[in-house]
């Protein structure tokens, strides 16, 4: 059924060819700075979907999001992100966006308008109820989306959504919907600026939140990053210093690295 999309209206700013370059990155910064307000009015419904979250994973379950174009490649973004931060696995927050891999890079010509996809690609994983699936699109209508969803209702998946338009399709379909309406575009109807800011900030908030909420931060340390470089090292050996009182830089860091992570560095100093 139709609706009225923000996201399709008409931009406050007109004959943008013709500004200069301070005016057009005035008027950019001017609508950016519009977003956390509209995902502060969202933070009921972000705290729902992050207790619905944090309940399915601690009993075993994943998080999946699910988007095409710029929304898939947020959630693919920050899925990815999870297992260096917070030292968790690769598949317990996975990102999968309408066209597959091919579709981070390129677009997928009319990847997602295919209805059935989206399901087809979340049973590869062998999505079940224990799990959570969230889809992300900024106009609430895309059928990738819409289907998936619609199949995991059959299936009594729980389900959540980030959008950026109110009363959209996806949002009915979704157990737990997350409404964040920033309005028209700087450039008419270009969704990856206002609403993928705004979408990014959600995403952030919904994974640094569960996973401050299953036990991987403590005060606010990352103690079970993953030591792939040299600054995370660095910034390791010192936390380890910190918490454990060691002075020698050196002795530190050999005892991260030999256990690890931060986390079973301290204990193993404390026990």
């Amino acid at each position: 059924m139709p609706f009225d999309k923000v996201t399709e209206e008409e931009s406050y700013y007109h004959d943008l060819d013709k500004m200069t370059i301070r005016e057009i990155l005035s008027g950019i910064n001017a609508e950016d700075k519009t977003v956390p307000y509209a995902v502060e009015k969202a933070i009921p419904q972000i705290e729902k979907l992050v207790a619905a979250i944090t309940d399915k994973m601690l009993a075993g379950g994943r998080l999946f999001y699910l988007g095409a174009g710029t929304s898939g490649r947020l959630g693919v973004l920050d899925a990815s992100e999870i297992p260096p931060t917070y030292g968790m696995p690769f598949d317990l927050i996975i990102g999968i966006i309408a066209g597959g891999e091919t579709a981070i890079r390129k677009p997928v010509e009319n990847a997602e308008d295919d209805s059935r996809q989206g399901w087809l690609d979340l049973e590869e994983w062998g999505v079940t109820d224990k799990d959570v699936v969230v889809g992300v699109a900024a106009s609430g209508t895309t059928p990738y989306v819409i289907g998936a969803l619609e199949e995991c209702r059959k299936r009594n998946i729980s389900t959540g959504c980030i959008v950026c338009n109110p009363g959209s399709p996806i949002a009915e379909r979704a157990d737990y919907p997350i409404e964040v309406v920033v309005g028209p575009e700087f450039v008419t109807g270009s969704t990856r600026m206002k609403s993928g800011t705004a979408q990014k900030l959600v995403l952030n908030m919904l994974s640094t939140t569960v996973m401050i909420r299953i036990g991987r931060v403590e005060d606010n340390k990352m103690v079970n990053m993953q030591l792939t470089n040299s600054k995370i090292i660095d910034r390791g050996t010192r936390m380890v210093m910190e918490s454990t009182g060691l002075t020698d830089y050196e002795k530190a860091k050999e005892l991260l690295l030999r256990s690890g992570s931060v986390k079973k560095a301290v204990d193993s100093a404390t026990t």
